[in-house]
């Protein structure tokens, strides 16, 4: 069942009672990945294995994300920066014990490609907490495995 959480800001990526920082490099410039995070949302089905729907829904500002295991998320994009941060948060949940969920994508030039670094932050129910931080490794691993599929797409375009 779907449920409201709570609104915030970009400042809870920093201050979120779990958050989890990923982080890993690619080849593609900065500007090709921030496209492929904002601009190509269908895209995110191509390259981010657990994602099994994206859609920017109203006038761009939304998203509808559905994942495997059933998951089902309505975020609202909450910064925009080309090509430096990408960030949105989930509105509306279907994970139990979920108060408020927000992720940030922050695009550093690396020599002549990017660093990624994704930021997880999360508040919940003391059980959502614990579920989420033993869930660590498996979203680390699906965020290194989303980034190189990326990179390969991304080079595939460019060739």
């Amino acid at each position: 069942m779907a449920h409201q959480l709570r609104e915030v800001g970009l400042d809870f990526i920093a201050t979120a009672p779990v958050r989890m920082v990923f982080v890993q490099e690619m080849s593609a410039p900065p500007e090709a990945v921030y496209r492929a995070l904002a601009d190509d949302v269908p895209g995110w089905e191509e390259w981010f294995s657990a994602v099994t729907l994206a859609r920017s829904t109203g006038d761009g500002t939304t998203r509808e994300i559905r994942l495997r295991g059933g998951g089902r998320f309505q975020e609202t994009i909450i910064a925009a920066k080309e090509p430096e941060v990408y960030a949105y948060r989930v509105d509306v949940a279907n994970a139990p014990g979920a108060r408020a969920i927000a992720e940030e994508w922050r695009l550093t030039p690396a020599g002549t490609g990017t660093e990624v670094r994704w930021t997880f932050a999360v508040d919940g129910t003391a059980a959502f907490r614990l579920v989420t931080k033993l869930g660590r490794t498996g979203l680390g691993r699906a965020f290194r495995d989303a980034v190189r599929t990326l990179d390969r797409r991304l080079a595939a375009r460019s060739a």
